[in-house]
């Protein structure tokens, strides 16, 4: 399945997703969830689409009014649709749609959605489906199973060794999710490396001992004189075959065990220069190391920082070096962030973390268009809206910080993390505001869950002694 993206809608149905965006920011969920009904029957694989419905629908059936005599229909309609699955599976999707509108976490729809989804050959809307019911229940094992089994058909091994980690992490003793992710890491290097045109990884490398020895290496977390000797013998092999692509990652491989970071990124770099760019992973590697370097740098600082005073030698110095490594931190992952975006323009999700990562770098101005724009993501829709408050209240407009985050806590039922975070900076906007009573509601709010969160409980119980103060 190619999914399609907003950009790839007609002209009518683009006017209508501009309807459902608009419909969500004023909170008409009932209106936004008809609006995107009517675009996936046309374009059933817009996923972005399906992913704002049901957001828009769990939404909804949080705030909804629960009565004790609500009848459930939906095994009613599950059983229509799987019925019709084998007939006609597109059918089966639409009609499942419906049952989820009021019940969107019901196991069997999902489960179902996902069984017409992959015989309708949309398999990465059965991956959805799957994933809504993890939103539910992240240890359900039945769903990581068959979650693991449907990244391994779309070949995404990446994702198929994350589900296989979380089931091993659930279940340390479970032989079978052990196997099934070792062989996914394997996959997922090999397509990593670009070997899987090779019958095996053996076959890349002329010297079948070499290759064999490499193979016992990478099996091996070796140190001091083993590692060393490693490293010689490895990089006497690379100056016989400089152009060799395996050598040269072995090298920033085991100089990365050898905690040698700046000579991993130098290997690392010479790596992805002999592949021109076209792994990924390379150039992710390289932008990590090169964070770690400067958090360990950061690290040191702040270290040297906290044992001094402003008024002692070097300590001036030590400040603009942190402040310099702080920089260099933000810039390289907005640098990161800028490519990938770059990339895939349309993917929200990294505009949010462009969006994020502008933000931390302390440039609010060019944070908000990449936020405002990640809100129609609906993965990452609360947690775009809350750097966004936070960057409208960093350049003093304190309303509209207001407005965002009043808006993104009303979003949420439960006071899980996410939303004691909105609350939280929700009570310093009030502050700044100086609306002293509905910044103590909630800091109160927040106490009653979590006395532990922050400096809550300081301001809270102070508040009973004298009026409430902030930092």
């Amino acid at each position: 399945m190619a999914v399609k993206t907003e950009k790839e809608l007609g002209e009518s149905l683009r006017a209508l997703w501009l309807k459902v965006v608009a419909a969500i920011e004023l909170r008409n969920f009932g209106y936004a969830v008809s609006l995107l009904q009517e675009i996936l029957k046309q374009e059933p694989e817009f996923l972005t689409g399906r992913e704002l419905l049901r957001r828009a629908e769990v939404t909804k059936s949080k705030s909804a009014k629960k009565s004790f005599f609500n009848i459930s229909t939906a095994p009613i309609g599950v059983m229509k649709a799987q019925r019709e699955i084998k007939k006609d599976p597109k059918r089966a999707i639409e009609m499942l749609e419906e049952v989820l509108e009021g019940e969107p976490y019901n196991r069997q729809a999902n489960l179902l959605l996902k069984e017409a989804a992959v015989a309708a050959g949309w398999s990465e809307i059965g991956v959805f489906a799957l994933k809504t019911l993890l939103e539910e229940n992240p240890r359900d094992a039945k769903v990581l199973n068959e979650l693991g089994r449907l990244y391994h058909d779309l070949g995404d091994h990446e994702s198929e060794v994350e589900i296989y980690n979380q089931l091993t992490a659930i279940n340390p003793f479970d032989a079978q999710s052990l196997r099934l992710g070792k062989d996914a890491s394997a996959r997922a290097s090999m397509k990593r490396g670009g070997w899987t045109q090779a019958e095996s990884y053996r076959d890349l490398i002329k010297d079948k001992g070499e290759a064999i020895s490499l193979e016992q290496q990478s099996r091996i977390r070796l140190t001091g004189e083993a590692l060393d000797r490693q490293i010689a013998e490895t990089y006497a092999r690379h100056q016989a075959e400089p152009e060799n692509l395996d050598f040269a990652r072995r090298l920033g491989a085991l100089s990365e065990q050898k905690e040698d970071l700046e000579s991993a990124i130098r290997w690392y770099q010479y790596s992805a220069d002999l592949a021109k760019g076209a792994d990924t992973g390379l150039l992710r590697k390289i932008s990590d190391l090169k964070i770690k370097c400067l958090e360990r740098e950061i690290a040191a600082h702040e270290e040297f920082l906290s044992t001094y005073s402003a008024r002692d030698e070097g300590y001036a110095e030590k400040s603009e070096q942190l402040r310099a490594a702080k920089v260099s931190r933000a810039e390289i992952l907005i640098a990161d962030a800028q490519e990938r975006v770059a990339r895939n323009p349309t993917d929200l999700q990294l505009r949010f973390e462009l969006g994020d990562n502008l933000f931390n770098a302390g440039r609010f101005r060019e944070a908000v268009p990449e936020l405002q724009r990640a809100r129609q993501n609906p993965h990452a829709r609360l947690k775009a809206m809350n750097v966004l408050g936070c960057c409208y209240g960093k350049l003093g407009m304190l309303d509209l910080a207001m407005k965002q985050l009043e808006e993104a806590s009303r979003e949420l039922v439960s006071m899980d993390e996410m939303k004691k975070e909105i609350v939280y900076n929700l009570a310093l906007i009030y502050e700044r505001m100086s609306d002293v009573e509905k910044a103590l509601a909630c800091m109160k709010q927040i106490y009653e869950v979590d006395y532990g969160y922050r400096d809550v409980a300081q301001r809270v119980e102070s508040s009973y002694g004298r009026n409430f103060s902030g930092s």
